[in-house]
């Protein structure tokens, strides 16, 4: 089947959410990269969702699930398939100590209201830009706190679209990896169990790593964030840092001065460009410290 059936077929699926044909996915990634996706699709629920899961499943349709776009890069040719993205799928519920997150909501939304609610735990999550979605399939952490310290139970549908409910023991959950990644599952929503605190501690504490990562990270550039996984008795910033690799790179792509953990998109930048300067970052800190850097954003699509 061409992408224009899939998308006379989808359209049968979706009524409301949204539906695009060659669509350009650097509207919806955090490095302002990528080329056109055959089909996107933006589900308006989780009904819909599960539809489309199945659909690609039975017809063997590739189909990619973009996330927040905050840990992706997109490579210039595009994606073949279909693109899953989940950003109408966002509402944030509140039961008690509890708080109930669907994909898409963004996990800086939802430790807002951790805060409004008083209620701790989440405040690590202030400034991770990504999705709930992808924060719980990297088991997303900052600043001394992960997911799996607060995640209660996540609800997925597998590849042919059966949905799930794990716990937190089921999702495996380990340094930037899960179940959800290894098992190929899709997230729909996640239930987070937070404690009962004091409104004010949790306000100094938002706003003080607040402020340590405005003044640490690059945010005034695109970015897909901190680009590599930390190596066993290191840190990934400091090595690329003392193989004087700050200021250089690839075409409009550039290891940040601010902080070398992070590629910017400094000057109109394609997707090649982000990655020869992962490459030549990795192959520098190879060269210098024998230490073979691994990638915590995933690379996607056509050359």
């Amino acid at each position: 089947m061409s992408k224009h059936q899939w998308f006379k077929d989808l359209r049968g699926i979706i009524s409301e959410g949204i539906l695009l044909i060659d669509e350009p996915l650097n509207k919806y990634t955090m490095t302002k990269l990528g080329g056109a996706a055959d089909v996107l699709a933006i589900p308006g629920t989780i009904e819909e969702t599960e539809a489309i899961v199945r659909y690609a499943y039975e017809n063997e349709i590739p189909l990619l699930l973009l996330g927040n776009g905050s840990n992706m890069v997109v490579r210039d040719g595009g994606v073949r398939g279909i693109v899953l993205h989940l950003s109408k799928l966002d509402a944030i519920r509140v039961d008690g100590n509890r708080i109930h997150a669907e994909a898409g909501a963004l996990i800086i939304d939802v430790s807002k209201r951790a805060t409004e609610e008083s209620l701790t735990g989440l405040e690590f999550a202030c400034g991770i830009p990504g999705s709930i979605g992808g924060a719980m399939a990297m088991n997303a952490g900052a600043y001394g706190g992960e997911i799996k310290d607060i995640i209660y139970q996540c609800t997925v549908l597998t590849k042919s679209g059966e949905r799930l409910v794990l716990s937190k023991d089921e999702l495996e959950l380990g340094y930037r990896k899960s179940i959800i990644v290894s098992e190929g599952y899709y997230v729909l929503s996640a239930d987070f169990e937070l404690v009962e605190g004091d409104q004010e501690a949790i306000l100094a504490k938002v706003a003080d790593l607040t402020f340590q990562r405005e003044s640490k990270q690059p945010l005034e550039f695109p970015s897909a964030g901190s680009v590599f996984k930390r190596p066993p008795g290191y840190f990934a910033g400091k090595l690329i840092q003392d193989c004087g690799l700050q200021g250089k790179g690839c075409g409009g792509a550039e290891v940040s001065m601010k902080h070398a953990g992070f590629i910017i998109n400094k000057n109109g930048a394609t997707a090649s460009d982000y990655i020869a300067t992962i490459n030549m970052v990795k192959s520098e800190v190879k060269k210098q410290f024998d230490v073979d850097l691994e990638l915590e954003v995933k690379i996607v699509g056509e050359e």
